[in-house]
């Protein structure tokens, strides 16, 4: 009777941590930026690179994406992390006045945006691009707010590349000069207070 009593316990246990998990999706540019920025999240429970908002039923990072972005799914704890906090994070770790994609990756699978899966989000979302829009007037915000959409993941070459692959996503980042740039935007609020740099 005591194992059933400590089965249900691990079930119940279960069933409470999932139930707490939400979800978002952050296209940035490359994917491997954004998972590492999101994966180092304290509340963030995984961040998975991948394709959204296109029309390619399959895609894949060699292959065709068809108006897909490369963009990241985050799932996190709301007790831990806000949906706020991860927007305050995706706008000090991006470009959002590039219209044509991040950094040295250019074309529209490249380009900023956020996935919206509900009202909620949406709200938060809109109110984050006007709040960037306000601190800069002189300029436009190229980011765009979508609906959410089919995410699919990219294959496995490609997620947690920056720990599987530390040199050379090293490499690209600073050779993309993505540091660089964020800083000129953003001062010494660049990348949030991140370690993924």
């Amino acid at each position: 009777m005591s194992n059933l009593r400590n089965l249900l316990m691990v079930l119940l246990a279960l069933t409470a941590s999932a139930a707490k998990a939400d979800s978002a999706i952050f296209a940035g540019g490359c994917f491997w930026c954004v998972e590492a920025l999101y994966q180092e999240t304290p509340g963030v429970t995984d961040a998975v690179s991948g394709f959204t908002g296109g029309t390619h039923p399959a895609p894949t990072y060699n292959g065709r994406h068809d108006g897909h972005y490369e963009a990241v799914m985050v799932t996190y704890d709301p007790d831990q992390v806000s949906y706020q906090t991860l927007l305050d994070l995706f706008w000090l770790n991006i470009d959002p006045f590039d219209a044509q994609g991040q950094f040295c990756d250019k074309g529209p699978s490249y380009r900023s945006a956020i996935f919206v899966a509900d009202e909620s989000q949406q709200t938060l979302a809109q109110a984050s691009k006007e709040a960037v829009a306000e601190a800069f007037p002189q300029r436009s915000v190229a980011t765009v707010i979508l609906p959410a959409t089919e995410f699919f993941p990219v294959e496995a070459a490609h997620q947690d590349y920056y720990l599987e692959n530390p040199l050379r996503y090293r490499l690209y980042r600073n050779g993309c000069r993505r540091d660089a740039r964020l800083e000129q935007i953003w001062g010494d609020r660049a990348g949030g207070g991140t370690t993924s740099h």
